[in-house]
């Protein structure tokens, strides 16, 4: 666990929220037929930043394993703003829209941008929530996963969502 993540679990104070992002590149394989990124390449690299966020504190796609319980997803949405080409370089960054107080449910958010100048490719929402991976079904996760959660930037139109507790 980050100490970070500690910190926030111990006081339960999240104001220094984080605009976490990480940079990558348009490969062969994310092209489409038009020769720019296909709307599934954007998916993966949204993917690729959440569990980066993730394992950079100390919850590697491993440790959920060995938890029991992992991310998983009800809905995406992709706004497209601007086209990415072979070989550019994108920022991805990670913020949170919404979320329920016991961290059961989220919505991130995640802005790709032409890394040269800043320029909105995409914005990426998700929202989802816990597996229980042998009950395969929604759980609640432990607060640290919800610190984290808290700990992310929040986006201007974040909303309180429910909990699957009822």
């Amino acid at each position: 666990m980050s100490s970070l993540v500690a910190h926030q679990v111990e006081t339960g104070a999240y104001q220094d929220a984080v605009m976490y992002s990480m940079t990558t590149h348009v490969r062969w394989r994310d092209l489409d037929s038009n020769a720019h990124m296909a709307n599934s390449a954007y998916l993966d690299i949204a993917v690729d930043c959440r569990l980066r966020y993730f394992a950079d504190s100390g919850f590697s796609v491993g440790e959920f394993a060995r938890l029991g319980f992992g991310p998983v997803v009800r809905r995406d949405e992709v706004d497209y703003a601007h086209e990415l080409g072979l070989l550019e370089v994108a920022r991805v960054t990670l913020s949170v829209c919404g979320r329920s107080e016991d961290g059961s449910r989220f919505r991130l958010r995640n802005r790709i941008l032409r890394d040269q100048d800043e320029t909105l490719a995409a914005t990426v929402t998700t929202t989802g929530g816990w597996l229980d991976l042998r009950a395969r079904k929604l759980r609640v996760p432990p607060p640290e996963i919800a610190a984290l959660l808290s700990s992310l930037e929040r986006e201007p139109d974040f909303e309180t969502l429910p909990s699957i507790v009822r």
